[in-house]
């Protein structure tokens, strides 16, 4: 069994609550919805729930895989709600939001995979908020291109798939997500016009090496916007954080996406996919 690695000084986040907190999640408690910063036990919810922003989290809570990072629950989902669409686009109209994140859970057991449910979720938002720029943040699709071209045809401003962490780590970190799936589908998704966007965490075990050659084959497929946050183990049960990345390690990887083509890269022990989405949106 891993050693337990102590938590350090960086890492430790206010979670205070202000009246904006308090206002975004009664509007989520309201309309029944989940968000990702709940699900995902995100670092950040303090901060972005204090500011009115929130990621959205869509098709249920209930995940179809059981990736070993991932705090989201896992089984047999619950049928999709046909009025989730609408109540997420409110929603975003209640908060006055000026950007949108919305991502979901992996639906392996619809036919669709649960794309027609994102293009409905999509349309609704942008009838209710013209003026909201929209990241969406999808699974993979099984790397179906006419499932991809579904959500992509509803043109939102960013579509963002992550890798999650390098090839060596993806078996035993993902359940059943492929290293080159994830990378076919960042290049459908620039094919398409669009930008294509990418996470990852670190602290899982990989080297400078291996997350530099992640950049290399990301930016081979069109990629042009990078997260990298450093990976916390939500419950004993989840993959154990094998090192706690210094701040300046994360600044370096910064300075390599940059130096190496990347349009923008979010660097930092607390960032996550949709952390700040919204300085993306403007470059």
């Amino acid at each position: 069994m891993p050693e337990h690695l102590r938590k350090p000084e960086w890492l430790k986040v206010n979670f205070g609550s202000n009246e904006k907190y308090a206002e975004t999640k009664r509007i989520v408690d309201t309309h029944c919805l989940h968000t990702i910063c709940s699900s995902g036990r995100c670092p950040n919810i303090g901060e972005c729930w204090r500011r009115g922003t929130a990621t959205f989290m869509i098709a249920g809570d209930i995940c179809t895989r059981s990736c070993k990072f991932c705090n989201t629950k896992t089984g047999k989902p619950l049928p999709l709600d046909p009025a989730e669409p609408e109540n997420i686009a409110k929603s975003i109209q209640l908060m006055k939001l000026k950007h949108a994140v919305i991502t979901s859970v992996d639906r392996d057991d619809l036919d669709d995979l649960g794309a027609h449910h994102w293009a409905e979720t999509i349309r609704q938002v942008k009838k209710l908020n013209p003026e909201t720029t929209l990241e969406v943040l999808i699974p993979d699709f099984k790397q179906r291109e006419e499932l991809i071209d579904i959500v992509a045809a509803e043109r939102p401003d960013i579509i963002s798939h992550n890798m999650e962490t390098v090839r060596r780590l993806t078996p035993e970190v993902r359940s059943a997500a492929k290293y080159d799936t994830s990378l076919n589908v960042i290049r459908m998704i620039a094919k398409r016009g669009i930008v294509a966007k990418s996470g990852i965490m670190v602290g899982l075990g990989e080297t400078v090496q291996e997350v530099e050659e992640l950049m290399d084959d990301l930016l081979q497929n069109k990629c042009s916007i990078l997260t990298i946050g450093q990976y916390l183990q939500p419950t004993h049960r989840h993959y154990p954080v094998r090192e706690y990345v210094t701040p300046e390690q994360f600044d370096r990887y910064r300075e390599t996406g940059l130096a190496k083509g990347f349009r923008d890269v979010e660097s930092g022990p607390l960032v996550r996919s949709s952390y700040h989405a919204e300085k993306h949106i403007h470059k």
